[in-house]
Order: C-alpha cells, then structure tokens, then sequence
C-alpha cells in the first residue's frame, strides 16, 4: 500500500516538474523572440524609417533647423490669452524629462564602444535631422488637440491620425503601444536604474530605493500634468546644468587632446576607424550604425511621445509650438549627447588604458577624472534623469489610456475613477520594477517604442503637406 501511495505522489511530482520544465522552456522562447524582434527592427527596419522621415521633413520644410535659436527664445517666452494646461516650457521640461536620461550618459558610451568615435559625428547629425522632425510632431499636436470635458488640452499623434486622416484605427493601435512601452522604458527598467545604482554605489537595498521612488512619484502625480510639469521644469534645469559643468570640467583637462579628438571623430565617421582601446566596432557602417540608432533613440523625434505633452502647452500657435519641441532635441542631442562624445573619447585618448567595452563603465571611467566630486555628479545626472523619464512617461501613458477609454468612461463620469487606478498601477510597477530583472521587459518596450513609432511617422508623411503649407516661421 505505501508503495502504491510513493510511486503515486512520485508519479505526480514528476508530472508537475515537467510542468514547471515547459513553463519555462516557454518562457525562454518567449524571450528569446522578443529579444530577436527588437534586434531586428532597430537594427535595421526604424532607423531607416527614422532616417527617412528626418531628412525628408528637413527638405520638405526648407530647413527648420535654421530657426533653432529662435526656438529656444520663443521656449522661455510666455504667449499672453494662450490656451493650455501648462507653460510652454513646461511643456518642453517634460519633453526633455523624459528624452534625457541614460541614452545621453550611458548609450553614448555604448555607441563609442561598439562603433568607435565616429559614432559620436552620427549621433550628431542624427540630432540635427531630428529637429525637423519635432518640429512637425509639436506643431500637429496643437493644430488636432481638443478640449475634453474636464477643460483640460489633450492631443498627440493619435489625434492627428484620427482627425487630420480619419485613421481611428492606427490611433488606437499608437495609444496601445505607448501604454505598453510606458510600463516598460518608462517605468520599471527606469526605477531598476536607480535601485541598481544606489545599490551598487551605496549598498542601499532595492526594496529601498523602490519604495521611495514609488512614494515620490505618487505625490507627484497626485497633482497631475501641473505636478508633472513644475517638477520636470526645477529638475531639467537643475540637472543639465551640473551635468555640462561636470563635462565642461573634464574637457578642461583634457584640453591639449582636443583638437586631436575632433579629428579623430570626424575621420572615424568616414573613414572607418575602430574604436580606442579594441573595441567591437570597426567601419563606417558599423559607426553610423551604432551612432544613429543612439541618437534616434535618444531624442525620441519621430517616436510620437514629445508631442503628447506638447499638445497641453499654452500656446494658440502650432508653428511657435512646434518651434519650442524642436528645440528639446537640440539640447538632447546636439548638445548633451555631442558633449558626452567629446568627453569619453577625450578621455580615451588621455587615457589609454582605458578599453572600457561597456558604456557604463566608460562613462564611470571618464568622471572619475573629476576629483571626489566626478562619481557624486555622475550618480546625481542618473538618478535625476530617470527619476523625471518616470514622471515624463507618466504623463504619456495616462493620455493614451485617457484616449482609449474616454468615449466610455466619459459618458459615465467615470473616467476620473479609472486614471486614478492607472496611477496607482503605476507606482506599484515601480517597485517591483525596483526590485527584479528585466531584460525581457528592455526587449519589450523597445518593440513597443518601434510600433508607436510607425503610426506616428505614416501622419507625419501624410500630413507634411499641411505642415509645409501652415508653417509660416515668421511668427
């Protein structure tokens, strides 16, 4: 009898081994095409869309970039009996919140590692030819916005495609995909950032950090776009600005290499040198590769999410909106995002035994040149710039939720009920994006970002004729 009961529960426990065994051979696959998908779309497919849409726009337009100065006066500029929910600026500081972050420090490094410093002349042009593309995402945001019944703006890509195209369809397909890369980029790989960095630099414990993260998030938005936004708008600033001193310090000492470094990059960009120190990357193709995907990942122009936000700036003219977006890319890339370049092949040739093939350690490599002070300015960009990605991210998801339920939970006066349980989702995701991996959620939201990206870029083609007629860039 007992050994009919053994074989028996033996019997069952091998039956819930094999179990458990497929479950994660399932698992596995999953991630591992995920994983494959996301290879494949920005290895090839989204930077050439990208691409495309940034050079077309700048010919279609005659040049916006040419305008950028008056951009950045018009961005701190307040437009008298404007409507809107917040500042132009503010807008802009929550733009830039969620653009700036650890692509500018840490992808940077990346490219250079991978594609040498001809990565870093990429990136830049990659920045340049993004202007355009802004400009165009900003200045339709406000030219289909509407005014919902709480008397707030609201508007983005998903309100060009179903009012300036009638496409209903691909605007909800754009608002599924950026509420699902949101809880990605935006939120869990974000808060593990920082709970790996405060872990690693400072043994504080995940939990920790992912509690207070969560928590400060929380009293943020309980105070919605205008929380989001005047925090967006002290910490952008803040962090810019000792982020570019810290780079203006290194740049200092390594100024007898400059010269040499400039050199070095546009040469490279042309002429296929590899990367200092050994690394992976040799060609031309291989820097502008890895220079390009950097940029247009970073700078977000063409991704669809910038011009959410734009969309509830106080502004009655799209043109002069659509102005202060693209100036967010300027100080994305072709300030931040170039400097780090000098900065980190600078030091590499100040420095050569340094063969970093990480960006991360690259980039530790390079402030460490700043005494005492280098790894607490490092330490402080990482955490502010994540922590306001979170806040800047927020704000898109809730807006695409708000699109895809709206008609519904309008009519029921209910919709209040149902962001206040995305927000609470929210900051729960951010903990225990604190506290697990995630590669398979990095894969993930890459895939979402390349298909919100697609519906956005298909309005921006079609509509460029609407874009070219109304931009009047004497405003």
């Amino acid at each position: 009898m007992s050994v009919c009961v053994s074989t028996i529960l033996v019997a069952k426990f091998q039956e819930k081994l094999y179990i458990c065994n497929q479950k994660h051979v399932i698992m596995d696959y999953f991630a591992t095409l995920i994983s494959d998908f996301s290879s494949f779309l920005w290895n090839g497919p989204m930077i050439i869309c990208l691409l495309f849409t940034h050079i077309f726009l700048t010919i279609r337009l005659k040049f916006p970039q040419r305008h950028i100065f008056k951009a950045i006066r018009l961005s701190i500029k307040k437009e008298e009996g404007s409507q809107g929910d917040v500042s132009a600026f503010g807008a802009l500081a929550t733009s830039l919140a969620a653009t700036i972050g650890t692509g500018n420090i840490v992808g940077v490094g990346t490219a250079i590692a991978l594609g040498g410093p001809g990565a870093v002349f990429w990136c830049w042009i990659t920045g340049v030819l993004g202007i355009a593309t802004k400009y165009a995402e900003g200045m339709l945001a406000v030219k289909y916005r509407v005014k919902t019944s709480q008397q707030k703006m609201i508007g983005g890509p998903m309100f060009a495609l179903s009012r300036g195209l009638g496409m209903k369809k691909l605007a909800i397909l754009f608002c599924i995909f950026t509420a699902l890369a949101a809880f990605g980029i935006g939120n869990t790989v974000q808060a593990n950032a920082i709970s790996t960095l405060l872990h690693e630099s400072y043994a504080i414990d995940t939990w920790i950090s992912g509690l207070v993260i969560a928590s400060l998030v929380a009293a943020v938005l309980i105070f919605g776009v205008n929380g989001i936004s005047n925090v967006c708008s002290l910490l952008v600033p803040v962090m810019a600005i000792l982020y570019v001193c810290g780079c203006f310090f290194i740049l200092c000492c390594n100024f007898e290499y400059l010269g040499q470094t400039l050199t070095l990059i546009i040469s490279s960009a042309f002429d296929g040198e590899a990367a200092i120190g050994g690394a992976a990357g040799s060609g031309i193709m291989i820097a502008a590769r890895y220079g390009i995907a950097r940029g247009l990942f970073s700078n977000e122009s063409g991704m669809g999410s910038a011009p959410i936000v734009a969309a509830a700036a106080k502004s009655n003219s799209p043109v002069k909106q659509g102005l202060i977006s693209s100036s967010g890319t300027f100080w994305d890339t072709v300030v931040i995002c170039a400097m780090t370049g000098l900065v980190l092949v600078s030091t590499q040739l100040a420095n050569p035994d340094i063969t970093a093939k990480e960006g991360a350690i690259l980039t530790k490599r390079a402030f460490e040149c700043i005494p005492v002070a280098g790894p607490l300015i490092l330490s402080f960009g990482l955490l502010t710039f994540t922590f306001s990605t979170i806040l800047g991210w927020s704000y898109y998801a809730e807006r695409a939720i708000e699109y895809l339920f709206s008609g519904k939970w309008q009519k029921r006066s209910r919709l209040k009920y149902f962001i206040s349980a995305y927000r609470v989702t929210w900051v729960i995701a951010i903990f225990i994006g604190s506290i697990v991996s995630l590669q398979v959620v990095w894969d993930f939201a890459d895939c979402m970002n390349a298909l919100m990206a697609l519906p956005n870029l298909l309005s921006l083609i079609l509509l460029s004729k609407i874009i070219a007629k109304e931009s009047d860039f004497n405003c």
